[in-house]
């Protein structure tokens, strides 16, 4: 019988959450949806040092507005609660000491005093310092001391911690999903801290193997920066004999700054102008990061933005909805090199989520906005006005500087734009089509560009020379959307006053 997939997706609440890591539970969701698995959310605060308050519930709202559900966690609770680590300390104690009895582990009573001053004779000969078998046996560790003597520095107080006792000289074959069969020999690693009696909190290399094996992950992906790690975890598995049960891994690439040089940070962003963060987040001290959201990204243009650094579908297709992602999605395709984040193409996709949204929806949005600034219209013009400017716009924020001219008439007209489109048969033109829209009844985007574009034929004027004068004329610039569709939402009735108002106004030009 197949294992079922269960795949974890496991944050320290040390800050705002990175765009990075939401790319990290995406690719966990979809690898879950698709094969019918669970998503597991598990907060891991044991680093109690980093811990920021309103960290733990900004992710769980970032994956919420990603769309990202959540099928055990902290706030839904599952069959293997507690989900958040600080609450599962005793079982974490039982395994570093269940260690320890096989061999595998062992107490360190050493002082940072003690090992500065032994890195520091290292250094000294040229040598780097490696807390490994040619160190462990030198200092006050359970492998020189007496197990009398361990139980009475540990009974008078002595702080100490539980180290994976590394193995020597061996090599470690692993398998990775995405970077594939990777050795690497245990003399280039150090006996890692498993656990700290300071705190009464493991390490991230014990709590996660522990996790893993009792919340039964099937598969663990997650960033690349913790491939130097794998060995160990391996080894971890080894240890406590589970290794038939064993997750398998997937180590996803970085996300890198513009210049394709380095990991993106968030000084990148705040160099550059763009959100490396899914929300807005305010950090205790006061500084504001932005957020994806409240920049204006819609939660679908975001989420598919984020699924193709990385990760390629293998055809040219480029808009994705969460289902389709769902469907398309394999790790085999998920490339082993970084993947160069562009603000530009966050626009594009954004734009192209804009252009296919729903006129319900933005209606809502731009109504919003105009009651902001104290204007109130009807439903049925707001639905006209946004299915025309969501073309144009990036963002909802752009509505109002797409669409302010309908509110406001002209008081000046482009002086550029005037003397390139007011011509000297301007005046004549625009003067015959007062006239002509005086004659229509039905004020309507139809009705103006049938009898319109009648007129232009019959009197074998040029197109150009018409709309250009007459956009001078209704917006004062070059700017705004179809002439019929603008002066259809104006009306009858300030279509006119505006034309009557620029033939007053604008120059009588001579030929």
């Amino acid at each position: 019988m197949d294992r079922k997939v269960r795949v974890r997706f496991a944050p320290s609440p040390t800050g705002a959450l990175h765009i990075g890591g939401v790319r990290t539970a995406l690719y966990n969701y979809l690898f879950a949806r698709q094969r019918g698995g669970d998503f597991i959310l598990r907060i891991e605060d044991t680093d109690s040092t980093r811990y920021v308050p309103g960290a733990e519930e900004y992710i769980m709202e970032s994956l919420e507005w990603c769309g990202i559900k959540i099928d055990e966690g902290v706030r839904e609770g599952g069959p293997h609660a507690p989900y958040r680590q600080s609450e599962r300390k005793e079982i974490y104690l039982k395994y570093a000491l269940q260690l320890v009895e096989s061999g595998n582990a062992y107490y360190a009573f050493d002082t940072p005093e003690e090992l500065n001053t032994l890195r520091a004779e290292l250094e000294a000969k040229g040598e780097t310092f490696c807390y490994n078998h040619a160190v462990r046996e030198q200092l006050a560790t359970s492998l020189r001391l007496s197990a009398e003597e361990v139980e009475e520095r540990k009974a008078r107080g002595d702080q100490w911690v539980i180290r994976f006792k590394m193995l020597e000289n061996e090599v470690v074959k692993m398998d990775d999903l995405i970077r594939g069969h990777v050795e690497m020999n245990t003399s280039t690693l150090d006996d890692k801290v498993l656990y700290k009696s300071a705190d009464q909190l493991p390490t991230y290399h014990l709590a996660n193997i522990v996790d893993d094996h009792l919340m039964e992950i099937s598969h663990v992906i997650r960033g690349e920066e913790w491939l130097p790690s794998l060995p160990l975890h391996y080894l971890l598995y080894r240890a406590f004999g589970w290794e038939e049960s064993r997750p398998e891994f997937a180590h996803l690439p970085l996300l890198l700054k513009p210049t394709g040089q380095g990991k993106l940070s968030k000084r990148d962003g705040d160099k550059l102008g763009f959100p490396v963060f899914p929300l807005r987040f305010v950090a205790p001290s006061g500084e504001v990061s932005r957020g994806y959201r409240e920049d204006g990204y819609f939660p679908e243009a975001f989420i598919n933005m984020l699924a193709l650094l990385g990760w390629n579908p293998g055809t040219e297709q480029e808009i994705f909805s969460m289902d389709e992602l769902i469907e398309a999605f394999s790790l085999e395709r998920v490339g082993k090199s970084g993947a160069r984040f562009s603000p530009d193409k966050a626009h594009w996709f954004n734009a192209q989520y804009m252009h296919t949204r729903d006129n319900e929806e933005l209606a809502d949005i731009y109504t919003a906005q105009l009651a902001e600034r104290g204007i109130n219209i009807e439903r049925e013009k707001a639905l006209r006005i946004v299915a025309q400017i969501k073309m144009r716009a990036t963002f909802p924020e752009e509505f109002w500087s797409l669409s302010s001219f309908l509110f406001k008439a002209p008081a000046a007209y482009d002086e550029k734009a005037t003397k390139k489109y007011w011509k000297p048969d301007a005046p004549r033109i625009i003067g015959e089509l007062k006239t002509l829209l005086e004659g229509i009844e039905e004020f309507t985007t139809e009705n103006l560009e049938k009898v319109c574009g009648e007129w232009i034929a019959a009197n074998q004027i040029g197109m150009g020379l018409v709309m250009n004068a007459w956009r001078l004329c209704i917006v004062g610039e070059p700017k705004g959307f179809g002439m019929y569709d603008m002066c259809a939402v104006l009306g009858k009735e300030e279509t006119l006053r505006r034309l009557n108002a620029a033939l007053a106004t604008l120059p009588q030009v001579e030929a």
